[in-house]
């Protein structure tokens, strides 16, 4: 019996799957009442994971596998009321969401972190810079982020009209799970003759959406839409990767990142040609390899 459990051993060592490769899960108390739920794989550098809007950790799958493999931590986790995480009545403005990522760092007791913010989460990414100092965080990258502001305004005349987002809030209301269904199509740029995901996958990210409760859902959409970064966008003081696709009709490109490209000081800015908002999946490989080749430079 002790051969065979010696035997045992041996296999977990020497296996791909050992123990610095797999996944430690985890919930971190962020404030009285409200766990987060964190995935943390690997080993090297840290690298923090931040999904777009409504989806979770989940989104980060094909990015995951890549960066473990090329020697890096990674740390993933589902924003207050989405995914595996708690789900309370507030908080969802962008200090007290750039306070959890705060508190993700400090209890995990991280340094040389490296930001990846997705959509909505590129706001996390600004905000922790503005609001923290950017603690700890020597690299950020900008993926299809809606920095520094989607709505239309005085100052901001291209914007998005804030009636479209009041129509997609009564959506949501009304029926989210059909909105849920034409929203990911947007998303991934599928329409009647362009279909560059499988059904059956998208069925899948839709599913992930519809774990968020809704009023994180309402609440996120109001955040993402309205928040002004343009004063915040020169504190990210470290370098920083803007990648985004020049046909995303979810976060259009002319808006957020050209105009993040031009405030922010230290940057690479990366134009995707024909990529829609949901590239995570639709230009994987390449996303991967620019992601890896910065965070490695």
């Amino acid at each position: 019996m002790e051969e065979n459990q010696a035997n045992g051993n041996e296999l977990i060592r020497n296996s791909s799957f050992s123990k610095s490769k797999m996944s430690t899960d985890k919930y971190i108390e962020t404030e009285t009442n409200v766990k987060l739920y964190v995935k943390d794989y690997g080993e090297g550098k840290p690298v923090i994971l931040i999904h777009g809007w409504p989806l979770s950790n989940e989104m980060w799958e094909y990015q995951i596998d890549a960066l473990v493999e090329n020697n890096f931590r990674v740390i993933a986790y589902d924003r207050r009321g989405f995914g595996k995480s708690s789900q309370p009545w507030e908080g969802y403005d962008y200090d007290t969401l750039a306070d959890d990522l705060k508190a993700i760092i400090d209890q995990l007791e991280l340094e040389d972190v490296s930001l990846v913010g997705f959509s909505m989460g590129g706001g996390e990414v600004v905000r922790y810079f503005s609001r923290h100092g950017g603690k700890n965080v020597v690299k950020a990258v900008l993926i299809s982020s809606v920095t520094p502001l989607l709505l239309k305004t005085d100052s901001n005349p291209d914007g998005v009209p804030q009636e479209k987002y009041d129509a997609m809030a009564e959506q949501i209301k009304d029926d989210r799970m059909n909105f849920l269904e034409s929203f990911a199509k947007t998303f991934f740029g599928v329409t009647f003759i362009i279909k560059p995901i499988s059904t059956a996958l998208l069925d899948y990210y839709r599913m992930l959406c519809s774990f968020a409760s809704p009023r994180a859902t309402l609440e996120c959409a109001k955040s993402f839409s309205t928040t002004d970064f343009s004063n915040e966008m020169r504190d990210v003081n470290v370098p920083t990767l803007i990648i985004h696709g020049d046909e995303d009709k979810t976060v259009p490109i002319e808006i957020t990142s050209e105009i993040a490209a031009r405030l922010i000081p230290d940057n690479i800015f990366i134009v995707y040609e024909g990529a829609p908002h949901g590239l995570f999946y639709i230009e994987k490989k390449k996303l991967n390899n620019d992601l890896i080749k910065f965070l490695n430079s």
